[in-house]
């Protein structure tokens, strides 16, 4: 199949965990693959990767850090600029820490990578997912926000901040903005659902000290990573999901996810509280 024959997906996190066994999955089913990465040679390798297991693999690397709105807002738009159509947008990367830590734009790390990052990437690649419809929008999640709390006054948790708070309330904020924005493009041929793949024996831990022992001693009991990629795969590619939109999914299957992501009240309160804090960084809505 030539090049610009087949769909183009983009995939964030790909060079490694999850991230690149649903890369490998798109590629398998003659997607052409954009590689969002952010180390150089973990993104070739993976490229090379996918090349061995799928030969006839079509597959093109990006760089960007996506602790950075700046430069997430900016390859947006280098995507747009190449594919102005797109069938689907995977938000894989994500990040867990064990300490505070501020971006370099003066944003909680947590929350800008697990959650802002993806919302200013999908913003700026919003027209070209319409442009090709029907299409998707696979955002990764994770079962921490099922029983997650949430302050819209304080997304970025200056007080009380908490390793397993944080993740959660990043993973719900990047629910209820999914959920919302699966309302706003109804009807325009693009859904948008999130995803949870089970708990898999990934890299996301990286902590030294208890917290890392911990981690790898779990490793054996987990899902694999190519497990893990089941669920986001189905979502992304079977023909049962093709229309359904403002799911959360576990394990293939549609499941009531935290109430808080259902309250429309709440729903508002949390984007226009995303919006204010991607405006510090960068623009709103493109469009806008």
């Amino acid at each position: 199949m030539d090049r610009s024959e087949r769909k183009v997906s983009v995939v964030t996190g790909a060079s490694g965990g999850i991230g690149r066994w649903i890369a490998l999955g798109l590629a398998r089913a003659g997607h052409h693959v954009v590689l969002v990465c952010r180390d150089t040679a973990r993104g070739e390798a993976t490229a090379a990767w996918i090349a061995q297991h799928a030969p006839a693999s079509s597959t093109e690397l990006r760089l960007v850090d996506l602790s950075s709105l700046y430069a997430t807002r900016d390859l947006g738009q280098e995507i747009v600029a190449t594919h102005p159509r797109l069938s689907l947008l995977v938000n894989n990367a994500g990040i867990f820490t064990a300490r505070r830590q501020l971006t370099a734009e003066g944003l909680e790390m947590v929350l800008a990578v697990n959650h802002l990052a993806p919302f200013v990437l999908t913003d700026a690649l919003e027209g070209a997912l319409r442009a090709g419809s029907p299409s998707r929008i696979v955002n990764v999640g994770s079962s921490t926000s099922d029983h997650a709390r949430i302050d819209f006054e304080d997304l970025e948790l200056r007080q009380h901040w908490g390793m397993v708070r944080a993740y959660g309330q990043s993973k719900l904020a990047m629910m209820i903005s999914t959920f919302a924005r699966a309302e706003r493009l109804r009807g325009t041929g693009v859904v948008a659902n999130v995803v949870h793949p089970g708990t898999v024996a990934t890299g996301l831990i990286r902590e030294k000290g208890a917290i890392g022992v911990a981690w790898r001693l779990m490793a054996p009991f987990l899902r694999t990573e190519e497990q893990g990629a089941d669920t986001p795969l189905h979502v992304a590619l079977s023909r049962a999901w093709a229309t359904t939109t403002g799911a959360y999914v576990k394990d293939r299957a549609a499941v009531r996810p935290n109430a808080r992501a259902l309250d429309p009240v709440l729903v508002a309160k949390v984007d226009a509280a995303t919006l204010a804090l991607v405006a510090q960084t960068a623009p709103a809505r493109l469009g806008d």
